[in-house]
């Protein structure tokens, strides 16, 4: 039977607490329909654990990636060094989607700045992954108040450190919860990177349009308390509670030939904080998206 993901594989991102024991992780995600779980650091034990149960692995995260810009010129070169060496090792042992954001060391300065050290920083990881027949899936999430000041979160940055990489590797994880919050049309971003798109974030953004009324965009409200995972007039969302299309975004990664999984990020005050909220968050994402 046809479903919402055209039978591309799920599964989720690893958080902490119960999560942490990974074979029981990798058990319970066998036994509840899952194929894959996404890795932060990924070592050859942990890709032998996911094997030994049945999954694959979604995507590894790169190392200290809140280090690679540094603002010591030292520990940026300790952190590139590093990671150009986890990539290699960690592609061999069957890793093949390394998962990034791009964190200045310095939020406050200015943005082209910023870009500028980040095509510096990121040359040598991505020149390594490319070399390993693996890709550099770098996520959209803005980063944290005041600044918002990551890079490669809009279409402008996204298209320019694609070519400014100057490597096939590069390319998107796509999340829609950050472009919905950021008021970017996600469907449209997506007619545009779908053939860069790597990885798949499944999650969600709520827009709260009496608070948008009551606030606005801008300030937020100087007596109410903002939401978990969110702020007053927005909020994270498993997929299905909030605004993105994901009938459109399914159609259109299949169309565009997208061979990687749709990975749940749990990222949702309704279920997160207890293991069997948790649980439940996972498997009502896994029913919606397989559209049951």
């Amino acid at each position: 039977m046809p479903t919402r993901t055209g039978n591309l594989p799920i599964g989720f991102r690893r958080g902490g607490g119960w999560q942490k024991d990974l074979k029981a992780l990798a058990r319970w995600a066998k036994d509840n329909g899952f194929d894959r779980i996404d890795l932060g650091r990924a070592t050859k034990e942990d890709l032998g654990v996911l094997r030994a149960a049945g999954l694959d692995i979604g995507s590894a995260d790169l190392v200290d990636m809140g280090k690679i810009m540094a603002n010591d010129a030292g520990a940026r070169k300790d952190a590139i060094s590093q990671n150009v060496a986890y990539v290699k090792e960690a592609a061999a042992a069957g890793a093949k989607v390394f998962f990034t954001c791009i964190i200045p060391g310095d939020p406050a300065k200015k943005r082209s700045e910023n870009y500028a050290l980040a095509v510096e920083c990121f040359g040598p990881i991505a020149k390594a992954i490319d070399g390993a027949g693996a890709t550099l899936a770098i996520e959209g999430w803005p980063g944290g108040g005041p600044y918002l000041g990551n890079l490669c979160c809009n279409p402008e940055t996204y298209r320019s450190i694609i070519k400014d990489l100057g490597c096939k590797a590069v390319g998107v994880n796509y999340d829609p919860s950050h472009l919905i919050r950021m008021g970017i049309d996600h469907v449209r971003f997506l007619h545009e990177f779908a053939p860069r798109v790597w990885h798949v974030h499944g999650k969600d953004t709520e827009i709260i349009n009496e608070a948008v009324y009551e606030y606005g965009l801008s300030q937020g409200s100087v007596f109410a308390k903002g939401h978990g995972f969110g702020e007053n007039v927005w909020r994270y969302t498993i997929p299905g509670h909030g605004c993105a299309r994901w009938c459109e975004i399914l159609k259109l990664l299949q169309n565009a030939g997208y061979k990687g999984a749709v990975s749940v990020e749990l990222e949702d005050e309704n279920f997160n904080g207890s293991e069997a909220g948790e649980k439940a968050g996972f498997l009502h994402s896994l029913a919606f998206l397989k559209g049951a």
